[in-house]
């Protein structure tokens, strides 16, 4: 164990925050999501929210401040202005753990997957709630 980072995080999981650098993109997946087909890295959280996940995740990986959308999350398809409650927990996570909060950007389904496919890892997690997904971009620490 080590001090201050969460315990739900696996050392694979840490590894893939700290190989990645600045502009490399980490998705979040739900449950349903097809991360084994599209992922070039594909780890597990069985048994974890991808809330809890984004809350863990954000405690060490900044986000891009260069990127006015540094989080992308799905579009409900057929009512893409319609923001499922896992997505307002999402943005309630990012202003509350970010380093730099920001608000969140949506991606049609099929773009979605075309994103996280050319992610650095897709997280897949044991989240049940439909269009618990969010991609996000690595940012620098700043000296």
């Amino acid at each position: 164990m080590l001090r201050e980072i969460p315990s739900i995080l696996s050392p694979d999981l840490l590894h893939a925050l700290r190989a990645m650098g600045h502009g490399d993109e980490l998705a979040i997946v739900d449950a349903n999501f097809p991360a084994q087909s599209l992922a070039q890295r594909c780890l597990r959280l069985d048994g974890v929210s991808a809330t809890e996940a984004l809350s863990a995740i954000l405690t060490l990986l900044p986000l891009d401040s260069f990127d006015p959308m540094p989080a992308l999350t799905m579009e409900v398809v057929g009512d893409a202005a319609q923001i499922p409650p896992v997505v307002v927990e999402f943005q309630a996570i990012i202003d509350r753990v970010a380093d730099h909060p920001a608000r969140l950007g949506a991606l049609e389904r099929f773009a979605f997957y075309q994103r996280a496919r050319s992610a650095y890892a897709i997280i897949q997690t044991g989240e049940f709630r439909l269009y618990g997904n969010i991609i996000l971009k690595k940012g620098i620490i700043q000296p």
